[in-house]
């Protein structure tokens, strides 16, 4: 009797597979989709874990230029499952971190070396099909071999490469006296790199001890517990440095908490809006305090060209990640996954394991 079995799927072939799926804000399902193919340049990773971050939760509202239909899904590591025509660097079943943003590199904006503000910007997982999935699709030049970090310590490559993006906005002061609000994955990350790019002191404030005792493990100079109200918060922090903090840093997001920042940081200080605030939320600002005191205000926009730097220090064990990872959901409990971010206390980086 002839055998009558289908072959299997080859690597890199269309066969389907499953992928959480948005059709517009808020409308999700899991279902299944072609694989991806690799055209010359380009990469299949088969994903072994991807992490769910805050805009993620941004995304699930329509927000941070989402385009859809959309798989979601911008912090990714895996295994190559096959590479393009010219791609000489990866082999398939190399372990690797995918660095979802990309650059044309030939705009107006790329011409002057903002690549961050590409015309074309490229983003996995908000304008084209991310890691909440079997397997995505990637330039190339943007898939780095990993096969020496554990994967729990990999897919924070991406996090962390924002953090990186931001020391480089900053432009730390060495000396600097430096306060961070908020003690979620990046802000861990942040005051890591706070502390060994210059920093007198870093100290953080949050509201949640267990996030505390993880940034006193990392080796932050000062923890300090607060509320979730923005205002006892303020006053609880102005008591503890009454002139101000050299650098203020909101991690959280949250725009009461933003507002307070001005009146927290020092003469001739600086504000850093790190966290993503809803695209709509406006906070008041005083230009005579800002003239009169010096103040500077900036912010930073996720990471391009970051990732080589952001492995670098996962290589060296500078940045630590024991204790970031709290949750891991299956595919089909990714609207579960977005809840326990949104909500959990216990929750720091949430994971989705495709393959569960």
């Amino acid at each position: 009797m002839p055998d009558t079995t289908a072959p299997a799927a080859p690597a890199g072939s269309d066969a389907p597979m499953r992928a959480v799926v948005y059709d517009a804000p808020r409308s999700l399902g899991v279902r299944e989709v072609p694989r991806p193919v690799a055209a010359p340049g380009e990469v299949v990773v088969d994903v072994d874990l991807a992490g769910v971050c805050g805009t993620d939760l941004h995304l699930h509202e329509g927000g941070f230029f989402a385009s859809f239909p959309l798989t979601p899904g911008h912090e990714s590591t895996g295994t190559v499952r096959s590479v393009g025509a010219g791609v000489a660097h990866l082999r398939p079943g190399q372990r690797v971190v995918v660095d979802n943003a990309s650059a044309c590199g030939r705009c107006p904006e790329c011409s002057r070396g903002d690549h961050l503000f590409c015309e074309q910007f490229l983003s996995l997982g908000v304008n084209a099909p991310g890691g909440f999935a079997e397997s995505l699709l990637s330039p190339a030049h943007k898939v780095y071999p990993a096969d020496d970090l554990p994967p729990e310590v990999a897919v924070l490559a991406e996090p962390l490469a924002c953090a990186v993006h931001g020391m480089d906005a900053l432009g730390l002061r060495p000396g600097a006296d430096v306060l961070v609000v908020g003690a979620g994955t990046t802000g861990l990350l942040l005051a890591q790199l706070l502390l060994h790019g210059g920093a007198g002191r870093v100290t953080v404030a949050a509201p949640t001890p267990f996030k505390l005792e993880l940034a006193e493990a990392y080796g932050v100079d000062r923890v300090v517990r607060v509320t979730r109200d923005a205002a006892e918060t303020a006053r609880t922090l102005a008591a503890l440095q009454p002139g101000g903090f050299d650098v203020t840093v909101d991690v959280t997001g949250v725009a009461p908490v933003v507002a307070t920042l001005p009146d927290l940081t020092a003469t001739n200080g600086t504000v850093f809006v790190y966290g993503m605030c809803d695209e709509d939320a406006r906070i008041p600002l005083s230009p005579y305090d800002v003239f009169r005191r010096q103040l500077t205000v900036k912010g930073s926009f996720a990471q391009v060209d970051c990732m080589d730097r952001s492995l670098a220090l996962l290589r060296s064990g500078r940045v630590r990640t024991e204790g970031l990872v709290t949750h891991r959901f299956g595919l089909d409990e990714y609207p579960l996954a977005l809840e326990t971010l949104r909500s959990d206390p216990t929750s720091l980086k949430v994971l989705v394991e495709p393959g569960r």
